[in-house]
């Protein structure tokens, strides 16, 4: 049976802004979704996935990288336009898709020549596309969102001045992610995507003035056979800012998850969930890093692959 690796991931308490919401007049906007009957801020799946591509780029790890960011161009460029799963990391592991138009298209063709008739015979376009392996779900606030903003004054030319507004919100998120390393060219590639996903920064934003910090406070891990993870989601967020996880409890409590294949760190270990959570068998730790190592010491000898 295959390996399957499922994780969700608490981030620190910060204050988001400009994570790539769309602009309203001159406010800046957060991106916002209805969340359990309230509106709360979110993070795309995709600027996730960018952070975890820009940091195998800058790790100083040994990491080819198809899609490069270029600070100084302020782009993506391309190593190979062509994909290579075998020798990229993010083409292996984010899956790619790149689609052309028809070489030729109907309206070009010589006048003598039969013209296409139906669908069927019209010229058609290519699409080279692999699935990404690793799957991420949109990251959401543990706190709903209440409507902050800042507003600023910035000079422009002589005798003007602009004014305008971002949105703020001071909240941790948490996201899931999930993969089956036996879908990669190179099964050795899920440690890279472990120590990624242990290490990021900063995810979305877009200026220079915005820092959110997006490594794990406290993370879920599951090394498993199961198909299904059981548990995204499963922080909460009280009013006086304690985190739990109860869900997560009433799954172990219920044996829909089997204790020793949940891997449980950082903050949320000291807490009275964590301590439970540790009676019932599941792998309790403080340390995100620490966890993190043994996790992998234990994928490396199941799947067979150097560390």
């Amino acid at each position: 049976m295959a390996f399957h690796l499922f994780g969700n991931i608490l981030t620190c308490h910060g204050t988001a802004a400009n994570n790539r919401g769309e602009n309203e007049g001159n406010i800046t906007t957060l991106q916002k979704i209805l969340w359990k009957g309230e509106v709360h801020s979110t993070v795309s799946a995709e600027a996730i996935r960018w952070a975890l591509r820009y940091y195998w780029q800058t790790s100083g790890i040994n990491h080819a990288v198809n899609r490069q960011w270029d600070d100084d161009l302020n782009n993506n460029t391309w190593q190979n336009q062509n994909f290579d799963d075998r020798q990229y990391i993010d083409d292996d592991v984010l899956g790619y898709m790149r689609a052309e138009g028809a070489k030729i298209e109907a309206s070009d063709l010589d006048s003598d020549q039969p013209q296409p008739k139906g669908k069927k015979d019209k010229p058609k376009g290519t699409t080279t596309a692999k699935r990404g392996v690793l799957e991420v779900t949109r990251a959401v606030s543990t706190t709903p969102f209440v409507g902050d903003i800042t507003f600023n004054a910035k000079s422009g030319t002589k005798n003007s001045t602009s004014l305008y507004g971002t949105e703020v919100h001071a909240t941790r998120y948490q996201y899931g992610f999930a993969m089956t390393p036996d879908r990669l060219k190179d099964k050795s590639r899920i440690i890279p995507v472990l120590d990624g996903l242990s290490s990021l920064g900063e995810v979305a934003g877009n200026h220079a003035r915005f820092l959110y910090d997006f490594a794990p406070d406290s993370m879920i891990l599951r090394w498993t056979h199961d198909f299904s993870p059981r548990f995204l989601y499963c922080f909460n967020e009280d009013n006086a800012g304690e985190i739990t996880v109860a869900e997560l409890i009433r799954r172990v409590e219920s044996q829909d998850i089997e204790p020793t294949e949940l891997w449980v760190s950082g903050a949320i270990a000291g807490t009275p969930d964590g301590e439970q959570l540790k009676e019932l068998g599941v792998n309790v730790s403080n340390g995100i890093k620490k966890t993190v190592t043994q996790l992998k010491q234990l994928i490396a000898k199941d799947l067979g692959v150097k560390l």
